[in-house]
């Protein structure tokens, strides 16, 4: 008996729909299991916690907490602070910013284990007894590094990344894993698996990405020190939305083994591993611990470069570099006030600035960051999302992605009149030849070479920028990804660079951003200009940059900022 063809085609149909619904609901019973054991979490930090407190009741959380990393690890190290007092102090504070902002993801079980151990260590290590938390992305043991995807899930790294392994050598005490954006691509901070985080200052707000959980957390008060990456402001976003400090070194200064990309393989635009803290001279006390012996012999890629003490503690004037803009992003009226109030600070304190003009951004960013990222036209960056049920606020770069050849270069062509950034991006996204990427790879070196001539031509030391703020409102990041400039910039040329929290919001500023139009008047402009409203409070950071391999000399120049700033407002 023949089946007609129209009764088979429609059972191959609804084979098909029923193939799709059964993979669904296998995908989402293992975003359950994982919010199940995110809440599993919490509720194990709360009953440690508790029983902590009530074992010992004499114990005073807030005085602990209020310690600056530097005179906590002197505690800790001399014994006139017990190991477990600090441990469960940040447990504590840990899970009421977690509920808070939602930015935990996994409590590591192991750390009360190893709080044990560290008690019988022999060596103190700089970090010894120290709790720290680990971005999602970076590997611990036995956990999973899931940057959002949950194909990732159950995945359960098998052993540490190195700077995972070196802090624990240092004596430092890994707590918690922190939530990312789907991807890594983003600076908001969401996934289909654990959600949206929030910012701990205004819960409207993002905190920042894609080292977004850890801003949440160490700008909460919940994490003393926190380690995450930066591939165009991972770090130095977080840290500027919730007001704390980051620096993101040199590419290799710290080794990346173990830590999974957003992009993997790309050269164009450097990746770091840093540190997020709440004053500078935490951030130093990191680095003199991770530049050690330890973290060169287990990565022989990384340069033996120890913490240069004697660059870091120097006291001699500096002459400074300066911009207000980058003649890309217009910057809100705070931003700009942040950079002219701090060279006139640093200006009152004997240095010397010298204004710095920056040209082409435009192109650095469209084809040198865009077009470097998504060399391949963006099939490894979709081969990322195949299987997942959302594609984490990354629309724009997975359509363009998935798009033909033909169709990008007729919209490009099509747009360009009316809406010339939207074709640049079109037109960056296309496939390109092994040839034309080392030709763009020399381009970009000839382009860092060209940045340090007129840096030196300057006879620079440091250089003082904009970074972008006040925090823009949750869901923002995603309809501006155009707005990256000030940070991306650092990673085309790979320059170490950090964020100090420097003024905040007024009601001047607000008024004055009435007036914001933006450099080209378009769309993302009008986009950007509703993201800032309404920030009144928020935090507004500066970034500061030192050639490559400088980080001893970019965190000086961080600590006169941050000294200067808060000795400014102590008279206030």
């Amino acid at each position: 008996m023949r089946v007609p063809l129209p009764a088979l085609l429609g059972g191959s149909a609804l084979l098909l729909l029923l193939l799709r619904w059964r993979r669904r609901r296998a995908l989402w019973r293992k975003v359950a299991e994982a919010q199940e054991r995110q809440e599993l979490s919490l509720v194990r930090m709360e009953a440690a916690a508790r029983r902590f407190r009530e074992q010992n009741p004499s114990v005073k959380a807030a005085s602990i907490l209020s310690l600056p990393l530097p005179e906590l690890s002197r505690k800790l190290r001399d014994g006139s602070l017990p190991l477990d007092h600090v441990f469960y102090a940040y447990v504590g504070k840990a899970l009421q910013i977690g509920i808070e902002t939602n930015c935990i993801t996994e409590f590591l079980q192991e750390s009360e284990t190893q709080l044990r151990r560290a008690k019988l260590m022999e060596k103190q290590g700089l970090l010894y007894g120290v709790p720290v938390s680990i971005k999602d992305s970076i590997d611990c043991q036995g956990h999973d590094s899931t940057l959002g995807f949950i194909k990732n899930l159950n995945k359960p790294a098998a052993e540490d990344s190195v700077v995972v392994q070196v802090l624990k050598r240092q004596g430092a005490i890994p707590f918690v894993k922190t939530n990312v954006p789907q991807s890594l691509i983003s600076y908001d901070c969401k996934n289909l698996i654990f959600g949206q985080t929030r910012n701990p200052l205004m819960f409207t707000r993002t905190p920042g990405g894609s080292s977004g959980g850890e801003g949440a957390l160490v700008g909460g008060g919940g994490s003393i020190l926190g380690i995450g990456t930066d591939v165009g402001g991972s770090l130095r976003f977080p840290a500027a939305f919730c007001g704390i400090c980051a620096i993101k070194p040199t590419g290799k200064r710290l080794s990346k083994r173990g830590v999974m990309a957003g992009v993997v393989g790309q050269k164009a635009v450097a990746a770091a591993v840093g540190p997020l803290a709440k004053d500078v001279e935490s951030l130093a006390l990191c680095l003199r611990a991770l530049l050690s012996e330890d973290m060169f012999s287990l990565d022989s890629t990384v340069p033996p470069l120890p913490f240069n003490e004697e660059v870091y503690s120097s006291t001699k004037p500096l002459r400074i570099g300066y911009y207000e803009t980058d003649f890309f992003t217009m910057p809100s009226p705070a931003m700009r006030r942040a950079v002219r109030e701090t060279k006139q600070l640093l200006e009152e304190a004997g240095h010397t600035l010298v204004p710095f003009e920056l040209t082409n951004v435009e192109y650095m960013m469209f084809n040198y960051c865009v077009r470097g990222m998504f060399s391949d036209g963006g099939r490894s960056f979709v081969r990322k999302f195949k299987g997942e049920m959302e594609k984490g606020g990354t629309e724009l770069f997975f359509w363009l992605a998935k798009a033909p050849h033909w169709l990008k270069t007729l919209l490009s062509w099509i747009s360009k009149p009316f809406v010339p950034r939207f074709s640049s991006i079109i037109r960056s996204m296309k496939e390109n030849t092994v040839d034309e990427v080392w030709s763009l790879h020399w381009e970009i070196e000839d382009f860092c070479h060209q940045f340090i001539a007129q840096w030196k031509q300057l006879n620079l030391d440091v250089m003082l920028c904009p970074m972008l703020g006040p925090a823009l409102g949750i869901g923002y990041p995603a309809k501006l990804s155009v707005a990256v400039s000030y940070t991306m910039l650092y990673n085309a040329l790979d320059f170490p660079a950090g964020v100090v929290p420097v003024t905040l919001v007024t009601d001047e500023d607000e008024e004055q951003l009435k007036g914001y139009k933006g450099y080209y008047q378009d769309w993302w402009d009008r986009t950007l200009a509703k993201a800032f409203r309404g920030s009144v409070g928020m935090p507004v950071a500066v970034q500061c940059v030192a050639l490559p391999w400088q980080e001893e000399l970019c965190l000086r120049f961080m600590k006169e900022v941050e000294t200067l700033t808060l000795k400014k407002n102590s008279f206030l």
